[in-house]
């Protein structure tokens, strides 16, 4: 049954030391969906703060959901994480081989006989106790409580019974709640206080073998000897419940820091309505990983030093979660463009080259034709050369491939768009048929450098004008209105396939003026 979430009172406070203590993070999603970017940048911090201190990062798969829980959404962890760089110490391995490391296992549907003995044992001494209320009960306890303006919550019919009801089954096992104030110091929120009392008792297994979150985690992290509980601050509610349960259980409690939520530019919780919210769409939509990295790193934290675009080595050695703002951490996808292009710019062109070919395989584009290399120009092949020309221009691995098409294939083009404004069919065959003399008696190293190529059709800008020239002459070159520079174009494709496309051109304009 829901409950009020109770008010918490908070401070700043200061960042509790780990320097002296082993370090053990975690992190447990659950595969009941694609993998969310928010999962991903809690994984990060974590994974952040396991290798600044070194520790140790834990995986753990949360799928007591059994009816939502599917492989397809386990393996897009594992792939996730990996294709991020978010290697973990221990947990299971994405290729289904051993688990890594000595503990384990880390699928919570593999440890219900754990959790059954802990709920066992609480029973046993009183600190929980079976509910036999069912829906109907406790919808006219939450509406009575409602009528007499109190904050809905279980009032604790079943608390005190001697004996089962007659006829009645149990329907879930639900702790009891002490009257207490519960207080702890966050690392980013700083002190916090719960009157317990506003919770009522709470459910914590449908039965002995099915286990729900709030007890589930609580055996698993102190099991697993997590020290560090790093996630975000939906779970803040949470944290006072499973603090009473690990007192309960005599375990200890590990340190909190709940990070600020994501969310849409609105300032709205993150939604699909702004943004693509599970990872592989931004995979698949050909950002590099170093830049989600980069990213996700900047989603409620930011370096002393004025750093905007940096690599893992460089957050691992400056990330301080003390740093970690409170407020929610807007996602802004123009600064993501913003940041993939910097990471593409800073990538060896060959890198780029091969990050960027299986787009140009999704888009059906040949990579093996499309033009002979410059006489002495730039080195690589046609791939590498497509990509340096679309780097000032595309924002994604995939936007480099679609903006490429016209360099390995030219698409057909009506020839009237050859034409100048203001001039005609004869004077683009004209302007045309002089600069694929002035460019086909061009030295053998010109097709290497634009201001080459500039130089070589200066003359015939000066006598016609620039627009008369350049404007048919790109048009020739990559079959569309707008393109990128023809020398840039003429670079890459080189001297063969640019007088090639020219003669095309001009046996369209004879087309068209037949």
């Amino acid at each position: 049954m829901d409950t009020a979430a109770p008010k918490a009172s908070v401070m700043r406070a200061p960042q509790p030391s780990a320097e002296k203590e082993r370090v053990r993070v975690r992190i447990a999603p659950s595969p009941t969906g694609p993998l969310h970017v928010g999962t991903a940048r809690t994984a990060l911090f974590n994974w952040l703060f396991a290798r600044q201190h070194g520790g140790t990062f834990v995986l753990r798969i949360e799928d007591t959901d059994r009816e939502r829980s599917k492989k397809e959404y386990e393996d897009a962890i594992f792939e996730g994480l990996s294709w991020l760089g978010l290697d973990w110490d221990e947990g299971p391995s994405p290729d289904g081989g051993p688990d890594r490391g000595s503990h384990g296992p880390y699928r919570q549907t593999e440890r219900t006989a754990i959790y059954r003995r802990y709920l066992e044992d609480l029973l046993e001494r009183g600190e929980a106790y079976y509910c036999y209320c069912t829906k109907e009960d406790l919808e006219a306890q939450r509406q009575a409580m409602l009528d007499a303006g109190l904050p809905p919550r279980y009032g604790g019919h079943c608390r005190s019974l001697a004996a089962p009801p007659p006829g009645k089954k149990p329907q879930v096992i639900r702790f009891r709640i002490p009257e207490v104030t519960v207080e702890f110091t966050d690392m980013i929120h700083g002190k916090a206080s719960f009157d317990a009392g506003l919770l009522g008792d709470q459910v914590i297994a449908k039965d002995l073998d099915t286990p729900l979150y709030n007890f589930a985690v609580v055996v698993d992290d102190a099991l697993m000897e997590i020290t560090h509980v790093i996630r975000g601050d939906d779970h803040f509610s949470n944290t006072p419940k499973q603090i009473l349960v690990q007192r309960a259980l005599g375990f200890p409690t590990p340190h909190y820091a709940h990070l600020p939520l994501i969310l849409n530019p609105d300032r709205s919780k993150m939604s699909k309505r702004f943004s693509d919210v599970a990872l592989a769409n931004y995979r698949d939509r050909g950002y590099l990983p170093d830049a989600i990295v980069n990213f996700l790193s900047l989603l409620g934290w930011h370096p002393k030093e004025d750093h905007e675009v940096f690599d893992r080595a460089f957050a691992v050695e400056h990330f301080d979660i003390g740093r970690v703002q409170q407020a929610g951490a807007v996602f802004n996808e123009e600064k993501l463009d913003w940041l993939n292009r910097e990471h593409m710019k800073r990538m060896p062109l060959a890198e780029l080259a091969s990050a960027a070919s299986p787009f140009f395989a999704k888009a059906g584009i040949d990579t093996s034709g499309g033009g002979s290399p410059p006489d002495g120009g730039q080195d690589g092949t046609l791939l590498m050369r497509a990509a340096a020309l679309q780097l000032s221009r595309a924002k994604t691995l995939a936007e480099i491939a679609e903006s490429s098409r016209f360099l390995f294939d030219l698409p057909a083009y009506d020839p009237n768009l050859l034409v100048w404004k203001g001039n005609s069919v004869r004077h683009a065959t004209a302007s045309l048929t002089d600069a694929a003399a002035a460019l086909r008696a061009s030295a053998p190293g010109d097709f290497a450098s634009r201001d080459a190529l500039l130089q070589v059709l200066t003359p015939l800008i000066d006598a016609r004008g620039r627009g008369a020239v350049l404007w048919p002459l790109r048009v020739a070159l990559s079959g569309q209105a707008a393109s990128p520079d023809p020398m840039e174009i003429m670079q890459v494709i080189g001297k063969e396939e640019s007088l090639a496309r020219i003669e095309r051109a001009l046996r369209g304009l004879a087309s068209s003026s037949a």
